[in-house]
């Protein structure tokens, strides 16, 4: 997850990297659209909101002698991500579901885009299995983005909506051609892998003027907090390079 620097040690890391680094960022000087960012807020309903405490303080309750290590916070993180994004494994590798707002609110983007293809991040398998679901019986066509046809398609703008896992969004993987709208449905801890999946979309090439960019965010739930996370870790990124960046 990381930490950001404390604002005096930050300093003194510019100074000793200063004269050793040239740092530049490709909005500098590639032509990239304009990026549009929002959220989408859901609310779970008082019901659902209950069977998301209780699991939060059953989990907590299950770590050795009250402490919280790397491996258990680890593990309890990934649980909270998957209760807010709608259900969460059982300790059989069963599917308990816990609500459907997410899945109401990318309908709900995809049918705001008026026909335009949108880019949706999936984190786990089941929230795979759930828009899926969901799409199949809205008769929304789609395809997970995981063979070179898939991608060829999307490309060619014949997939209204196609699926992806950020692990998957490496760098070199050219989609800007299909879309311009990407929607997070579940988040990730990892900044480098949030950044270069958004740059799938909003990078040189891509045709549109703008690429908007939506999170679903579950209020109350640890979706909050790691959109906060990625975005102290964008703003030190950016303090970083600012401050060592050579004037070419």
């Amino acid at each position: 997850m990381g930490e950001v620097p404390a604002s005096g040690h930050g300093r003194a890391i510019y100074r000793k990297i200063s004269d050793i680094t040239i740092s530049v960022r490709s909005g500098d000087f590639l032509k990239t659209p304009e990026l549009v960012s929002s959220e989408y807020p859901v609310r779970m309903s008082e019901s659902e909101r209950k069977r998301y405490e209780e699991m939060k303080r059953d989990l907590v309750l299950q770590t050795a002698n009250g402490e919280v290590t790397a491996a258990n916070a680890a593990a309890l993180s990934n649980k909270l991500c998957q209760m807010a994004n709608g259900a969460v494994y059982d300790d059989s590798g069963g599917v308990l579901r816990i609500h459907d707002r997410k899945l109401d609110a990318l309908e709900d983007l995809i049918e705001a885009a008026n026909g335009k293809p949108a880019l949706v991040t999936y984190w786990f398998k089941h929230d795979l299995e759930q828009i899926g679901a969901r799409l199949k019986a809205r008769h929304i066509p789609f395809s997970k983005l995981d063979t070179s046809e898939s991608i060829t398609s999307w490309n060619q703008g014949k997939l209204p909506v196609a699926l992806i896992h950020p692990a998957s969004a490496g760098h070199g993987l050219n989609l800007q051609s299909g879309g311009s709208t990407l929607i997070w449905f579940g988040l990730t801890w990892s900044l480098e892998l949030y950044q270069q999946t958004n740059a799938r979309l909003w990078r040189q090439g891509q045709q549109s003027e703008t690429v908007v960019i939506q999170h679903i965010i579950t209020k109350g739930t640890i979706d909050e907090r790691i959109l906060q996370a990625l975005s102290r870790k964008d703003a030190a990124q950016s303090a970083l390079i600012e401050a060592v960046k050579a004037n070419l």
